[in-house]
């Protein structure tokens, strides 16, 4: 059987021989010009020959696929009419056989120029709008915030009807933001205008790529088509990154939102942003704030990015804060370092009854990288130092925090889960000819086989899934963490058009190959990781995660592979459920991220902004006066933050242990968004999880063995799963 590596080499090589079987592509490889229908033609049959799914592009595709295009152009519903649709629905059945059959894209130059002449009337209207409305906030109607379900407006009128709305909308909030009344009007007549310039200059080819993504995520959500310019920015950063100041976005509603901060990297550092802060603009030092609404992520990255040593400044509105609360925050550009995405470990002495602390270690992963140069560790080097580091110290239990690891190299995970438990299998992979591969740990032994808990969130992803899906399979790990990770199981591999074209500088298709299985057999896919505990948490939101994308691919089951599994925690497992149930029911931290979340649930059911001015200036009172209650409350945790030593992989062979840290407590005048306490009540709470574990382990009967195995087989574990 191959390994995953040399399976993932052969895909690769059998491309080039796949994409171009067909008459009309041998014949644009022969022609060697890498033209626009040429392109099209070579992603087109890439796509379909090479895609997991194996499904042809036929009439039904060809409908998503248009479907997919226009909601890039006009997701919110708002631009193209029904007529317009209607002029569109004669490229509804053979949109995909075009592009694979001629690579012709004159449909997407149609439907752009028609999307453009909209947005410029949208813009017009938006001038005389401002010029002519009197503002009235006093009724009780309102503006339906997502319309990515909502009908088309069936005319030029209806659509207007919907612009003046939104106007509205805009209006009110920077009312409610403070901008004086005479400055109000210029600001979204700036921002429609600056759209619309901003669209009129994208040439040719950046439409192309905007049409062949679409194509791309006719069959899933990973599937994408790179142009030049992506695909070099791809090549650096793995992930969609803020380039120069380290975090990921994500989009939602209209929004930017931060999905995840790299820890150490400079918006970490700053203090001044964090998880699900939405961004509205986004200014170069000394210049002018550009409006960010409805731009791509892509689109926002290219205008964060910068010098290293320069100053982007942020618009944001602040993680659970009223749309119209609006802050600017001013970040230093500076190069993501690699130590920055390796491992960190902290030792915590957690105060017991009685009166001796109980040592515990915990190790944050931010992501699953590499091995760089000779100097430079993967992720699994890393961790195994400070595992060592650790047990010398005495910890008698570890906290595994994957809950901003989006994912890295599957061998650094594979690596990674036999530092827990004996050689076995770690991950199940499935081809695209149905192959099944199993990848198995290397090690022979556990370097740990201590208490072991894995935190998790809803933006672990990937293979930071396998890591806690294995460990869980196993019974070797208690999974905490939000309701379910991410749910990514799928596995992709990146085709350069160069291999076709012979010429620099051109794109780039990533098309998905396979999926992911657990040991159990169960996926990764869709459904994630759901952990043993949950716990509430701000980034526990249903719109986040695979299960929202379109057309991502289904959870399934394969044959569970052969595997012994631990019985560490069936026994206990009720018990510290019900510890912990009890801890988070009186913390008045947990009841405030329960009432937020519950806010957030509640505006996402309603999906509507009063247009009311006293109504909302009550709602953004409660949200400011919910944020300072908050900011007590971590300052208050702050202060009994148990002794805690920092340890780096830079010190990790020095004797003894670093001064214990000191809380980061700030300053009482200062604003709560830029001081925010250095507390992490969900680590908190899993560190007193792991305490309870181990004295439940400590307390079993005499003669049970905490490392035997369960009688329980990998069959009635798949089962379960099932």
């Amino acid at each position: 059987m191959k390994s995953r590596s040399q399976w993932l080499t052969v895909i690769g090589a059998l491309t080039l021989a796949l994409a171009f079987c067909g008459a009309g592509s041998a014949r644009a490889a022969e022609s060697g010009e890498p033209t626009e229908a040429n392109i099209t033609r070579a992603t087109a049959s890439l796509l379909e020959r090479l895609q997991f799914s194996w499904r042809p592009l036929d009439e039904r595709l060809s409908s998503v696929f248009l479907d997919r295009y226009l909601e890039a152009l006009d997701w919110a519903h708002l631009l193209f009419l029904q007529s317009d649709l209607d002029d569109f629905a004669s490229f509804r059945q053979d949109l995909a056989l075009m592009a694979l059959g001629t690579g012709e894209t004159r449909p997407a130059h149609i439907m752009y120029a028609r999307y453009l002449e909209r947005l410029a009337q949208q813009a017009n209207f938006t001038t005389n709008f401002l010029h002519t409305e009197k503002f009235d906030f006093t009724g009780h109607d309102s503006w339906q915030a997502d319309r990515f379900e909502t009908p088309p407006p069936h005319d030029l009128a209806a659509a207007q009807a919907l612009w003046r709305e939104e106007l509205r909308e805009d209006y009110l909030r920077e009312k409610l933001a403070g901008t004086p009344v005479a400055e109000i009007a210029p600001t979204p007549a700036r921002r429609y205008e600056r759209r619309l310039q901003t669209m009129r200059r994208l040439d040719a080819d950046e439409v192309l790529g905007i049409y062949l993504d679409a194509l791309a995520h006719v069959y899933d959500p990973h599937s994408d088509y790179f142009g030049p310019e992506e695909a070099e920015n791809f090549s650096i950063e793995m992930n969609l990154t803020l380039g120069g100041i380290g975090g990921t976005l994500l989009a939602k509603d209209g929004y930017c939102v931060i999905g995840n901060l790299v820890p150490g990297g400079p918006a970490a550092r700053s203090r001044l942003l964090k998880p699900r802060d939405r961004i509205v603009a986004v200014a170069q030092e000394g210049g002018e704030l550009v409006d960010t609404m409805n731009m791509t992520p892509s689109q926002v990255v290219g205008l964060i990015r910068g010098p290293k040593g320069s100053i982007v400044r942020l618009t944001i509105i602040p993680a659970g804060a009223d749309v119209s609360t609006r802050k600017t925050v001013s970040v230093v550009r500076d190069d993501i370092k690699l130590a920055d995405e390796h491992a960190k470990a902290v030792i915590v002495d957690l105060p017991q009854a009685g009166g001796q602390a109980l040592r515990v270690g915990v190790i944050d992963l931010p992501s699953f990288c590499g091995k760089g140069d000779e100097k430079v560790g993967g992720a699994s080097t890393d961790t195994s130092l400070l595992i060592k580091k650790l047990k010398q110290e005495g910890a008698l239990g570890l906290i595994l925090d994957l809950r901003r690891n989006g994912g890295g190299s599957l061998d650094e995970a594979i690596c990674l889960t036999g530092l827990f438990i004996p050689s076995g299998p770690v991950v199940q992979a499935r081809g695209p000819e149905d192959e099944v591969e199993v990848d198995t740990s290397p090690e022979i032994s556990a370097l740990y086989d201590g208490p072991l808990v894995v935190l998790t969130s809803r933006l672990s992803a990937s293979a930071s899934e396998i890591v806690a899906g294995a460990l869980q399979d196993y019974g070797r790990a208690l999974i905490v963490g939000d309701s379910s990770t991410f749910g990514k199981g799928t596995v992709q591999t990146i085709v350069p058009l160069t291999q076709f074209f012979h010429h620099r500088g051109l794109g780039a298709v990533m098309v998905t190959i396979g999926k992911y299985y657990r040991p159990s057999g169960a996926s990764t896919q869709l459904k994630g990781v759901v952990p043993d505990i949950v716990l509430p948490s701000e980034t526990d939101l249903p719109d986040i995660g695979e299960s929202k994308l379109p057309n991502a691919l289904p959870w399934d089951v394969l044959q569970a592979a052969t595997y012994t599994k631990f019985d560490l925690l069936r026994p206990v497992l009720a018990e510290l459920r019900e510890k912990s149930y009890a801890r988070v029911t009186a913390d008045p931290g947990f009841r405030l991220v329960g009432e937020e979340m519950a806010m957030v649930d509640k505006q996402e059911e309603a999906n509507s902004l009063s247009l009311n001015e006293t109504m909302r200036r009550h709602e953004k009172a409660q949200a400011d006066e919910f944020e300072g209650e908050m900011h007590k409350v971590l300052l208050a945790e702050t202060a009994h933050t148990p002794p805690t030593y920092d340890i780096t992989l830079a010190k990790v062979d020095s004797p003894g242990l670093p001064p214990v840290r000191k809380p980061a407590l700030p300053e009482t005048d200062a604003e709560p968004a830029e001081n925010a306490p250095d507390e992490d009540i969900q680590l908190r709470e899993t560190e007193n999880i792991l305490a309870d574990y181990i004295h439940a382990l400590v307390a079993r009967p005499a003669g049970v063995d905490v490392s035997g195995i369960s009688p329980e087989t990998t069959d009635e574990r798949a089962a379960n799963d099932k």
